[in-house]
């Protein structure tokens, strides 16, 4: 009898709003990525086939739901779902969607009467495709890991943006835009050796992406203030914190996070507040109009990549962070 030889292969494919951050995924893992296909029909309809044979093998399908390039969330969301689903029928052995930006993630409970869960319901298409696990950084909520019936990889995009702010110097605070995210801040800290600090404010009821900032908890004044969050969108969170900030004495604000979304007049806000730097990872792809000279771009293509890899050859995710990306 000849003996039977286990040769694992690992495919990589990208969504057509990731083609870049997946590219540089790649180059981490020192291999290439396999050709997706994926086009439109003239109506509008997302096909893809894949280059290469994929039975029997690991396949990592990465796509960020966010705008881009004249495309939409749900073309990104819908794309890799079908991606996923032609894995799952051309006999991929295992499927994970690696999700770097995972959309309707702040529809994670019903805020109000009558509202969807759709955090859920994406999580359940995902099942209903073929995933058999998920990799995300800097979820809006944790509680969005038990959405999925299988494993979830909560990445976070910690390590690289406080390698960045490491040379702020020693006259710091972290800020945390609203109490939500106090816990996350403390965190970032921690590693900076910095003191925390957070602005209470006042949602107001019934109108979305609108806030009232109220007054900042912690001594900020003639401080070099970082303000962190998962994500700018629309930015007036961010750019009314930071202006709070400047009026009630900081010698300089920072803004730092996740996930640079950048809706409608974001970019705008952020070019006329007092932000001194805006500093963001590429999980969401950045065109050239919205780039602007306060921003600076990191990279989680090694975040990704040793995630990737780690599942790949099944030893531990949460090692790759020291478990501070459960913390």
């Amino acid at each position: 009898m000849h003996e039977q030889i286990s040769t694992k292969k690992l495919h990589l494919f990208a969504g057509q709003h990731t083609e870049d951050l997946a590219a540089r995924v790649a180059d981490e893992l020192n291999t290439k990525l396999t050709p997706a296909n994926v086009s439109q029909f003239a109506s509008g309809e997302t096909h893809c086939k894949f280059g290469e044979s994929v039975r029997g093998s690991d396949v990592f399908i990465i796509e960020s739901h966010a705008e881009f390039d004249g495309k939409s969330v749900n073309d990104a969301l819908m794309g890799q779902l079908i991606m996923v689903d032609a894995a799952r029928r051309a006999s991929a052995k295992r499927i994970t969607a690696v999700i770097p930006y995972y959309g309707y993630a702040r529809q994670d409970r019903k805020a109000e009467g009558r509202e969807p869960i759709t955090a859920r319901l994406v999580a359940d298409m995902f099942a209903a495709a073929g995933a058999d696990r998920l990799v995300s950084i800097d979820l809006h909520s944790g509680q969005i890991q038990g959405f999925f019936n299988g494993p979830v990889d909560s990445l976070t995009a910690m390590p690289v943006l406080v390698s960045h702010l490491k040379d702020l110097g020693d006259n710091v605070a972290v800020v945390s835009p609203d109490t939500g995210r106090v816990k996350v801040a403390e965190r970032y800290a921690q590693e900076i050796g910095a003191d925390i600090a957070f602005v209470h404010k006042r949602r107001i009821h019934g109108v979305k992406n609108e806030i009232e900032a109220k007054e900042v908890v912690g001594d900020i004044e003639g401080k070099d203030c970082v303000l962190i969050d998962d994500m700018i969108d629309t930015a007036g969170t961010i750019c009314q914190a930071a202006q709070l900030l400047d009026d009630r004495g900081a010698k300089s604000v920072i803004a730092a996070a996740t996930h640079g979304v950048f809706s409608g007049p974001a970019i705008d806000r952020l070019k006329s507040s007092v932000l001194s730097r805006v500093v963001v990872t590429d999980t969401v792809p950045m065109p050239p109009e919205k780039e602007f000279d306060k921003l600076e771009v990191l990279s989680v293509s090694k975040i990704l990549a040793d995630a990737i890899e780690a599942v790949f050859v099944d030893s531990s995710v949460s090692r790759i962070f020291g478990g501070k990306n459960h913390s």
